[in-house]
């Protein structure tokens, strides 16, 4: 792993004049105690429910289940903190900024770790826990470009009594409101919060060091990602304890961003205000 460390270490240096992409998953936000979706820990999401609870059809079937549903895993988000892990990445950001460099984080996590940690240069590709958005398409609070932020819908009702007639309802048509996230039978094309077209133009023409974290490459934007880059043979690296993807052209160290990237930052020079336990 320091072999690795180091060639990390010296890719994130040379990349000075260029943007440093970093693609962050769920396990990423495993050491601040949020459950991941496909991991391998007892409390994995995917583990004990089926995909299809995340998706429009099951919204449009079942608009309380899905409320209800989403509600209870958003439960595993609240009072949760960046972990050094976070703080790494939002500290690489700085640093890259710094010294008159790009610098870009894709995250597929909804929870609002990495903004807690101080990162500005983000896409939430897969959406947001702390916003919802109509779910009647062209509604000013809908898709293709609006959304509300839960602060500012009432759901006391509907934990009272978790039924169809109690679902938060849209403030400007009526409508039900939904979480703002992209479900697994929706287009990342679908919203224009999750900034489909800066993620290609990223991943094909401007990053020059490629960094994920905490990912199992299960979705599209892994998927995207990685074939570009590597077909512009741009360093790629993958962290994760238990690396998932073996192709050539990546590099693979086995520990947690906390760790690893904490790890990294402290070869650089570079501090962290927050500190890094």
């Amino acid at each position: 792993m320091q072999d690795a460390l180091a060639a990390l270490t010296d890719a994130v240096r040379s990349t000075q004049a260029d943007q440093i992409l970093i693609v962050t998953g769920a396990g990423v936000s495993h050491a601040s105690g949020i459950p991941t979706f496909r991991g391998s820990d007892p409390d994995a999401i995917w583990k004990r429910d089926v995909t299809e609870l995340g998706t429009h059809a099951f919204f449009c079937e079942d608009p309380a289940g899905s409320w209800q549903w989403y509600l209870s895993r958003f439960e595993n988000l609240e009072g949760k903190k960046p972990n050094p892990g976070h703080h790494a990445i939002a500290a690489l950001e700085r640093f890259q900024i710094e010294r008159g460099g790009e610098f870009l984080l894709i995250t597929q996590n909804i929870d609002t770790l990495h903004e807690q940690a101080g990162s500005q240069r983000m896409i939430k590709v897969h959406g947001t826990s702390d916003r919802y958005r109509c779910s009647r398409v062209d509604c000013e609070l809908g898709a293709p470009a609006g959304s509300i932020a839960a602060s500012e819908v009432d759901l006391a009702a509907f934990r009272a009594n978790p039924v169809e007639a109690n679902v938060p309802r849209c403030p400007s048509c009526g409508s039900f409101l939904r979480m703002h996230v992209l479900w697994f039978d929706e287009t990342y094309a679908g919203h224009h919060d999750y900034h489909w077209r800066r993620v290609g133009f990223a991943a094909q023409v401007q990053a020059q060091l490629v960094i994920f974290a905490g990912t199992s490459f299960s979705v599209g934007v892994t998927d995207l990602v990685t074939k570009l880059a590597l077909r512009r043979r741009v360093p790629v690296f993958n962290i994760d304890p238990t690396p998932r993807v073996h192709e050539r052209g990546i590099m693979s160290i086995a520990a947690g961003a906390e760790v690893a990237l904490v790890e990294v930052c402290k070869r650089l020079g570079v501090a962290d205000a927050a500190g890094w336990a």
